[in-house]
């Protein structure tokens, strides 16, 4: 098989009518690389931890005020789930912070910044079945955990619920996200619980832990801000559905505004995704469309220079990893484009 030819490993038969899981005849994504060695600190485990069906997975870098925050959010769920906070690298005291506070927290200090991959590193330290993904200004509404388990549980083929998010500290405030995902193209299926999605917001997902793994989580060389459609696309290329359910609610609470440099980061993003998993001629007109926005002027502009300088240097690593889509999840992946929703297009506001 050559880099350019569609991966066809793993996808399996057609979707079963009743909702079985397809049948996998070896995995459609590479092995994980290698995260490196990590440092844990675990205290008592908390109550209900021993019938825990979902970990709660957090990734944080020198925002130990808002992880706090959270932290007290999720302590207060009904049955208390077990959480794994892994801190990329911060230099504000959050691991202290974290054990003093919370000793039941499982501590995990990769000793630098992993991005997104962080959360893999959580996955693998969890023990239940079931990964639910906060960020540290984010949370879960009460009873959205137990619904996330029962939609996974009753569809076996059900590979990511994507939450509706609510916005702010009271949580009133609907997510644009929401509407977006609700009106995607690709509808709904039988044996499937809600609308299929080709994108969902990191810090408003629950995984199956075993889905995740198998798809390789999330992708090194896109890092952070933008990368959870190329997951999205590699769960699908596995078998395994990615679905909008909107009785599953997460919160975001967002402090601060945006961080610098993240719409470079998320434009640098796009355009790799496609030369990770998309037909040649999808990348060559997203990189000549990133191109010329950087030869304009203004800010919009430098912001494209910004992030076409970062596609250049990512490139090399990009061609390496790069494995095209099945047939079924490019055609699916062309119909969200066409529709241009369902994606989708994270919203960029306080995220990350």
């Amino acid at each position: 098989m050559t880099a350019d030819q569609p991966d066809r490993r793993g996808a399996g038969p057609a979707p079963d009518p009743h909702g079985r899981a397809p049948a996998r005849h070896g995995p459609a994504a590479p092995a994980p690389a290698p995260i490196g060695p990590a440092t844990e600190r675990r205290g008592p485990a908390p109550p209900g931890a021993a019938w825990a069906r979902t970990t709660v997975v957090v990734i944080t870098r020198d925002r130990r005020d808002q992880l706090l925050r959270t932290l007290e959010r999720l302590a207060a769920l009904p049955g208390r789930p077990p959480v794994v906070v892994v801190d990329n690298a911060s230099s504000d005291g959050t691991a202290e912070a974290v054990a003093a506070r919370y000793p039941e927290v499982l501590l995990v200090s990769p000793g630098r910044n992993l991005g997104a991959v962080g959360r893999t590193l959580g996955v693998r330290h969890a023990r239940t079945p079931y990964v639910a993904f906060s960020d540290d200004d984010s949370w879960w509404q009460p009873g959205a955990l137990a619904a996330a388990e029962r939609l996974l549980d009753d569809h076996p083929r059900l590979g990511l619920v994507a939450a509706s998010v609510r916005v702010g500290e009271d949580g009133r405030r609907e997510d644009p996200l929401n509407a977006e995902l609700a009106s995607s193209p690709l509808g709904r299926e039988p044996g499937l619980p809600g609308t299929r999605v080709l994108g969902f917001l990191a810090c408003a997902a629950v995984a199956r832990r075993e889905a995740y793994l198998e798809a390789g989580g999330y992708h090194p060389v896109v890092f952070f801000a933008g990368e959870e459609q190329l997951l999205a696309y590699d769960l699908e290329a596995c078998g395994w559905a990615v679905c909008h359910c909107p009785e599953v609610v997460a919160v975001h609470g967002p402090v601060g505004g945006v961080r610098g440099g993240r719409r470079a980061v998320m434009r640098r993003n796009a355009v790799l995704t496609a030369w990770l998993r998309r037909p040649v001629g999808v990348a060559l007109r997203r990189t000549g469309r990133l191109a010329a926005d950087a030869a304009r002027r203004g800010a919009e502009a430098r912001e494209a220079r910004e992030a076409l300088r970062g596609v250049l240097e990512r490139l090399p690593a990009a061609l390496r990893a790069r494995r095209r889509l099945p047939a079924h999840v490019e055609e699916a992946a062309r119909r969200v484009e066409g529709g241009d929703r369902g994606g989708c297009r994270p919203p960029e506001a306080g995220v990350g």
